[in-house]
């Protein structure tokens, strides 16, 4: 009798966890790419980039040459100069070190101008992407971009022009 009541328990138990979830996938790159403010803000992000890496090569350009220069007029320095110099091109590249932190660090002005183009973007996404988990009902949704576990999926699972639809940039 045990033996039953156990093995109807465990079978109620499989069928009751085994109802059907809903799952989806989205193309976070496709997404993007088909947003014109996204590709947009990507132009000027690469923009700023070039202007600042190109000044930060000039400073570390500049360096060398000073260090060459030295090189070539240590023979006619006295000690006192020699040290002045190497002051100076030690001052210089510390100079280019920190522009080069301050542009492209980890809390870099490179980092807070990409967030402040692309979080206003990501959030509105998120939002229809939200709108659409909520009204369809899934219980999960994987981004096909960045899922590198994922090997195959259906394409009817793919919910990214749907998104993109929400968004008002129907495809």
């Amino acid at each position: 009798m045990k033996k039953v009541l156990l093995t109807l328990f465990v079978v109620a138990g499989f069928a009751f966890a085994s109802q059907a979830q809903k799952f989806a996938m989205v193309d976070m790159e496709y997404i993007m790419k088909n947003i014109p403010s996204y590709e947009t803000a990507e132009e000027q992000l690469n923009q700023i980039s070039k202007k600042w890496q190109s000044e930060v090569e000039a400073q570390t350009q500049e360096v060398q040459q000073m260090y060459k220069n030295y090189q070539t007029e240590l023979v006619f320095l006295s000690d006192d100069m020699k040290v002045k110099r190497e002051e100076e091109i030690i001052a210089k590249e510390k100079a280019a070190q920190e522009l080069k932190r301050k542009y492209f660090g980890q809390d870099g002005e490179l980092f807070k101008k990409r967030e402040s183009l692309m979080k206003p973007i990501q959030d509105e996404i998120y939002a229809a992407l939200q709108e659409i988990v909520t009204d369809k009902g899934y219980e999960l949704v994987f981004d096909r971009s960045s899922a590198m576990h994922v090997i195959i999926a259906s394409p009817k699972l793919d919910i990214s022009d749907e998104v993109l639809r929400k968004l008002g940039y129907s495809k």
